[in-house]
């Protein structure tokens, strides 16, 4: 499991990351809470464990931020305060759990491991169809429609639209695409994602008047009825 530690006292930063090593896990170490926004929205992590004080943005602001996104990655909040009034703030701020300091690795761990196990489940009796307005495309048969046309799709047309439809209504960057469907992490000296953009554009867009596929210049790119 891939694991995100937020957390500006880099020695529990390093705690609690060499405990997650040595029990089979991978961690990435953010400190502050932007980068650990950045980091969690830009990449696929299977859990957070998130400080609640934060320099730059808190720990319950970065979290309630990441859920207006649509991001729903586990998050389990570490904090010194353990009032009801403080656990229920963080609960309603969008964690997962929330764990008092101090605290036991051990219990850490076993709260991540259920988390994870939850969020499998939760996985599992996800829809097999995903639709934005008279586009649908179906996860199992991998056929893809609109209006109820079919749209022929080579491999990575599909894992882009899937990407692209998951998200729909928001804008995505370039670094998020390159990273979620090219499985790159550095720019490429190429146009590659505008050329496969413009190719998978003219594929949802034949046939009709309403384009659904929109360039937010400077910034990504959005799948959207209204642009």
């Amino acid at each position: 499991m891939k694991i995100l530690i937020i957390d500006d006292d880099t020695t529990q930063a390093r705690y609690i990351a060499d405990g997650l090593t040595e029990a089979g896990h991978l961690a990435d170490h953010a400190d502050n809470g932007l980068d650990g926004l950045h980091m969690a929205t830009e990449v696929r992590y299977d859990a957070l464990v998130v400080d609640r004080m934060l320099p730059k943005l808190d720990g319950l602001s970065m979290l309630a931020a990441l859920r207006a996104s649509g991001n729903d990655t586990p998050a389990l909040v570490l904090s010194a305060l353990g009032k009801v009034e403080d656990r229920v703030k963080g609960l309603k701020s969008g964690a997962d759990d929330y764990l008092t300091k101090p605290f036991a690795f051990s219990e850490l761990l076993a709260r991540l491991e259920v988390l994870m196990r939850r969020s499998k489940v939760s996985a599992s009796t996800e829809p097999t169809t995903l639709q934005h307005a008279d586009l649908e495309m179906n996860l199992l048969t991998r056929e893809v429609t609109r209006g109820g046309l079919p749209i022929p799709l080579q491999n990575r047309e599909f894992r882009l639209l899937e990407y692209l439809l998951r998200h729909a209504g928001h804008v995505v960057t370039r670094t998020m695409l390159l990273e979620a469907v090219w499985d790159f992490h550095f720019q490429p000296e190429t146009n590659i994602i505008d050329a496969q953009i413009s190719k998978l554009r003219a594929k949802l867009d034949k046939g009709s008047e309403q384009p659904l596929l929109h360039t937010i210049r400077g910034v990504g790119y959005k799948l959207s009825v209204a642009g």
